[in-house]
């Protein structure tokens, strides 16, 4: 099955915010174990990954950065408890409030 990659909603490049991505609906009764997020293509440094954090079904990701007009796109690979292999896209846009 494939997954429609996300759109997280925008942010201004002098705010820092987290995204959260819900995978319950793709672990059924596993759990996560791990979490990498990355770059799908280099973002020149402009929009940083701060920190990242996993719970038993979601992962966290805070950003801060980023250049107005962009749109970047960030990959959340997961390893589960069950030892399965996720992935997930999601696209961000930095607007200018």
């Amino acid at each position: 099955m494939a997954y429609e990659k996300i759109v997280f909603p925008f942010k201004d490049s002098d705010e820092v915010l987290d995204y959260v991505l819900d995978w319950s609906a793709r672990l059924g009764s596993d759990t996560i174990a791990t979490s990498e997020w990355a770059f799908a293509v280099d973002p020149d440094y402009a929009l940083n990954i701060d920190s990242e954090e996993e719970s038993a079904t979601t992962t966290t990701i805070w950003l801060s950065g980023g250049t107005p007009g962009q749109t970047y796109e960030i990959t959340n690979h997961i390893v589960t408890a069950g030892g399965r292999e996720m992935e997930q896209t999601a696209k961000i846009k930095i607007k200018e409030k």
